[in-house]
């Protein structure tokens, strides 16, 4: 791991002092504000106004009105795509700033936020090109010989709480197909990212400006957690869409539960990486260290837990450390840097309490565990930790750092049986020289996406989670289905 560190004064964007209801900026009926800071010089670099209930409420109100009334939900589906199209083709165009956004916000580097926001502007595309291609009328033939027809309408008013970690993708995710199948949003965000979804804002105000959306089709708001949920039990809320933490998930199904709301969620991972014996440790270190750190660990689906066979082991560890060593670490301003800090304070004490735990288990530290010799920025080095056992809390826990177990195996079914000794089945990996054999064991695996021998990335297909790590799928025509709802008309 190469390190790099020299401080400059950090890039300081416009502040937003309103909030944004039913497509248009206006003031807030309260005074509070978020500070965003930049996880590399520490410093404050824009404030942004938080909302209110009473926000929330007025936002909610636009939203149900305007679904109520009808106009979008009334577009054809085909012009809707055109405008999430346009989305698209706007964030584009804001690529520049939107990159910087992204690294301060988060903390990921430089090439890896210009990358983030490239892929955001090709999933609203996708989204269109599958709204276009959706059957809303489905003729059918009943047992009598008559005719029913099987309609696809719109969820409603859906709720879109969003991460930190990809704000402005989540918004690809969740706001881009609920618009496209007619929905009215309100789309809370996180105040520790919410510069990213203000440029979303702006967008939309665009589009109602110029009359390609109706007012009242969509809000974006910053709030903590008491004003979110007066949005999740809001009765005029249709669909509740969340992406984040397995606990927060558990208490919206909660809250959500006791008036039988729609809820799709995106939550925690754990995921294995099971390196058969056969596997090519060259070609295996090309995607797993990746696969583990990618925004310095601050992601789903990372794969956070190495099983290897009790033969390879060694091997094993002395490939991913050698890997490592070779990752350049440091000021997520310099594009050289393909691993920067983590998002905050509070996000680095977490993760280095986790490595505590696990050495205090019985692990041991077998690279990294530091702060990279960094006086400043909320760095935790990539790290691996070596001799866990898979009922460990750093095994079964999500550390959302960079830090990698590395777990042995006695043979293919015990490698199986520990990747699917989890709460979680987001994502995972099977690493064979043999692609039959890895997929046969990826069959096996209990977890909503597995990369054969790779490390692809790639959500215009199905995305989503077994057990709790979610409910529904996001990305490809599955994505946009969790915004339908199905009627059946029987015709005499």
């Amino acid at each position: 791991m190469t390190t790099t560190a020299q401080l400059a004064a950090p890039i300081t964007f416009a502040d937003r002092p309103h909030v944004f209801i039913g497509g248009k900026w206006v003031e807030s009926t309260g005074d509070d504000w978020f500070d965003v800071t930049d996880s590399w010089s520490e410093g404050v670099v824009a404030r942004v106004r938080g909302a209110t209930t009473d926000d929330v409420d007025a936002a909610v109100d636009a939203a149900r009105k305007s679904f109520d009334e009808g106009a979008w939900a009334a577009t054809p589906i085909t012009e809707r795509a055109d405008v999430i199209d346009e989305m698209a083709n706007r964030l584009a165009a804001r690529l520049d700033e939107l990159t910087k956004v992204g690294v301060a916000e988060v903390g990921v580097t430089v090439p890896v936020s210009a990358m983030t926001q490239e892929m955001t502007a090709g999933l609203f595309h996708a989204v269109a090109e599958e709204a276009r291609n959706v059957t809303l009328v489905d003729e059918r033939t009943r047992a009598d010989g008559g005719i029913s027809r099987v309609l696809k309408e719109p969820n409603g008013v859906v709720a879109v709480i969003i991460p930190w970690n990809g704000p402005i993708g989540t918004i690809a995710f969740k706001v881009a197909p609920a618009l496209a199948a007619g929905c009215s949003v309100v789309l809370k965000t996180s105040p520790e990212a919410p510069l990213s979804p203000s440029i979303f804002a702006d967008v939309v105000g665009e589009l109602v400006d110029e009359g390609r959306i109706p007012e009242g089709v969509v809000s974006v708001l910053v709030a903590d957690r008491e004003v979110s949920e007066a949005l999740v039990v809001d009765p005029r809320v249709d669909h509740i869409t969340f992406t984040g933490s397995t606990a927060v998930g558990r208490r919206i199904m909660s809250l959500a539960g006791e008036r039988v709301a729609k809820v799709s969620l995106e939550l925690g991972g754990k995921s294995a990486a099971i390196v058969l014996d056969d596997a090519d440790l060259n070609s295996v270190m090309q995607s797993l260290p990746m696969g583990g750190c990618m925004q310095s660990g601050q992601a789903c689906i990372a794969l956070t837990r190495v099983l290897v066979s009790e033969k390879r082991h060694d091997e094993v560890l002395a490939a991913y450390k050698a890997a490592l060593e070779m990752l350049p670490f440091g000021d997520p301003w310099q594009e050289t840097n393909f691993l920067g800090p983590l998002v905050s304070a509070r996000q680095r004490d977490r993760v280095e309490s986790y490595i505590e735990i696990a050495k205090s288990e019985g692990a041991t530290v077998a690279y990294g565990g530091g702060r990279g010799g960094f006086d400043h920025g909320y760095f935790v080095e990539p790290t691996i930790v070596d001799n866990v056992t898979n009922d460990m809390r750093i095994a079964q826990e999500e550390v959302f750092g960079p830090v990698i177990s590395i777990i042995t195996y006695k043979d293919e079914d015990d490698a199986v049986a520990i990747a699917n000794d989890s709460q979680y089945g987001l994502s995972g990996a099977v690493y064979s020289a043999d692609a039959d054999r890895a997929y046969e064991i990826a069959k096996r695996i209990r977890t909503g996406t597995v990369n054969v021998n790779g490390g692809v990335i790639d959500f215009t297909v199905p995305f989503g989670g077994y057990k709790q790590s979610g409910v529904g799928r996001e990305g490809g025509p599955e994505g946009l289905e969790e915004f339908f709802e199905t009627k059946t008309v029987h015709l005499s």
